[in-house]
């Protein structure tokens, strides 16, 4: 709590922390090395300032969505043994590049090769101090409050377009018990995947699908949300303020202009206040929801107005090969990768203290000036981001956070960093807002999941959840133990089907091919053993082919070990 004048407003971070199930599943270039990636550049470097900052006593107080998916490579000995082998892959290229400088004589990129052999060594050691188990280092200031953990979709399911509650409900549900086993509690909050809300009321299936027929009422998110007993979650600015419409994906894309619009002040709703989303049991299903500030999230998502934009941030796209470490800048943002001009790490830093003052006091203005006050406590506002654009996109983004917390904890900041269960336990939410339906994609729509490429996966998912649905109402899975692990396997291979990452992938082009690859792998795998449980329907017993399959599928596709085919009750 901040002693000096009163405070504007508050500010609550929310860390995205996610990637697809990537584990068993390819290495490099599109694999378990995105996991490695991430862990070196993003969640080592976080831990590292969550340690800092509590040794200040300046916690960030972000509120850090881990998805569940996530949280089980984590803790998987594979990924534990991959991380450690791809360190020593980075230092030794580090000290490849080294020599190979120094033999050039070039002393300034000789300088660089040894700050990343030094990277990675301190990201070995911090790894190796936590015993190679990053999630009881998140669990620590968790535990001593300095962040709040929340949770998300099990395998990032998009629950505005499954095609079923049930479907969303084994999402929530697998994602709350995921939570709870690695921390001891259930979440009090949830990341909705993309954003994607969709409210209730009569529903179809987007795309035609043989023996699937619509309209027919669905439950509203909230309405899902609070039977497992989730408190809150995070929506895009567009859908509580209309006239405000440009969504992350936008600005990472560049489309959005230096000059962000005024946002209407026409006595509706503000997203610097909570609200519950308006639903037709209020009476049970009363879940609030923040909202994203757009103007303030330009700052840190946009890397052509933005700070990551900044001259002296390292350039991301342009890598040294065989090793991949980077040695140039920013310079300009828009600027030929040959034109790129040398990296210098000190100058860097020092920006991101510059840049963490600045971003305090444009929250404080905009709280000052732009939010509603009223008798109480103050107004919130709500900056949430991917975690991995701190350290792996940004690579001086957790030093950024750092300063933005320190600058915040100082007498005269004139705002307080609060977790949004903190900011809850003191303002309840204003009222119930009815939400449309939205995502925080492309135009604030679904397009970006749901579109002429990806259709084709959407009619698999919806005749997969119908046969998942069938096969859990039948019961038959109790009768044996072999059944029981059949029917387990199947749902897990539809959780992974879910996931909303092989549309995203398959729309921006990032990874196509990959994606495509592993969408259809999993769907395979579910249709075969789906196949070898007609037979056991059939005939009372398992094949063993299928019995075959299964046991690869349970070694390859090892997640969530305490799921049962219940889920999907």
């Amino acid at each position: 709590m901040n002693a000096g004048k009163p405070i504007s407003g508050y500010v609550t971070f929310v860390l995205h922390a996610h990637l697809p199930y990537v584990v068993h599943h390819g290495t490099w270039p599109h694999g378990q090395d995105w996991l490695h990636e991430a862990a070196a550049e993003t969640y080592v470097p976080l831990l590292r300032v969550f340690a800092e900052l509590e040794g200040r006593r300046t916690p960030l107080k972000c509120n850090l969505n881990l998805s569940p998916v996530l949280l089980e490579q984590m803790a998987l000995p594979d990924f534990k043994a991959g991380f450690e082998s791809y360190l020593r892959q980075k230092i030794e290229a580090a000290r490849k590049d080294r020599r190979h400088f120094e033999a050039k004589g070039q002393g300034h990129f000789t300088r660089l090769a040894q700050f990343w052999a030094d990277f990675y060594e301190g990201v070995a050691r911090d790894f190796a101090a936590l015993g190679g188990d990053l999630i009881a280092g998140f669990k620590r200031y968790y535990d001593s409050g300095s962040i709040e953990i929340i949770t998300c979709g099990a395998t990032h399911g998009y629950f505005a377009l499954l095609g079923a509650d049930a479907s969303i409900r084994a999402q929530v549900r697998v994602g709350v018990e995921t939570h709870q086993r690695f921390f001891g509690r259930r979440p009090r909050g949830i990341w909705l995947p993309e954003c994607a809300y969709r409210p209730a009321g009569p529903w179809r299936y987007p795309v035609p699908v043989d023996g699937l027929r619509g309209p027919f009422q669905r439950s509203g998110v909230e309405q899902v949300l609070a039977e497992y007993g989730i408190e809150f979650f995070f929506v895009d600015t567009h859908l509580v303020e209309k006239n405000v419409r440009f969504t992350p994906y936008e600005v990472l894309a560049g489309d959005v202009p230096v000059a962000v619009e005024e946002q209407a002040r026409d006595g509706g709703p503000s997203v610097y206040l909570p609200y519950y989303a308006d639903t037709p049991t209020r009476d049970r299903a009363r879940v609030a929801f923040f909202t994203r500030d757009a103007r303030t999230g330009i700052q840190v998502w946009s890397g052509m107005h933005g700070y990551p934009g900044d001259p002296v941030y390292l350039e991301f796209h342009k890598k040294h090969w065989p090793g991949g470490h980077r040695y140039w800048q920013v310079t300009q943002s828009q600027l030929d990768l040959g034109a790129k001009t040398p990296y210098f790490p000190e100058i860097a830093q020092q920006q991101t203290q510059v840049h963490g003052r600045h971003f305090v006091e444009t929250t404080r203005n905009v709280l000052e000036y732009d939010a509603p006050h009223s008798e109480g406590v103050p107004p919130v506002l709500c900056a949430p981001f991917d975690a991995e654009l701190f350290g792996h996109w940004w690579f001086e983004g957790p030093s950024w956070l750092k300063h933005v917390a320190i600058e915040a904890h100082r007498p005269d900041s004139g705002i307080e960093l609060v977790t949004a269960p903190e900011y809850l336990a003191r303002q309840k939410p204003a009222g119930f807002v009815p939400l449309p339906e939205g995502s925080w994609g492309r135009n604030g729509t679904h397009e970006v999941w749901l579109n002429r490429d990806t259709e084709w996966t959407w009619k698999h998912i919806y005749q997969a959840e119908l046969a998942v649905q069938q096969l859990v109402q039948s019961g038959r899975w109790r009768e044996s133990e072999e059944a029981r692990r059949l029917a387990t396997q199947i749902v897990r291979e539809l959780l992974l089907l879910e996931s909303s990452d092989w549309q995203f992938l398959i729309t921006t082009e990032h990874a196509r091919d990959y994606a495509e690859k592993r969408f259809n792998e999993h769907l395979t795998g579910f249709n075969e053993l789906l196949g070898g449980w007609r037979q056991f329907e059939a005939a009372g017993k398992v094949p063993e082919q299928t019995r075959r399959r299964l046991e690869e599928l349970e070694r390859v596709d090892s997640v969530f070990p305490e799921i049962t085919p219940e889920v999907f009750a």
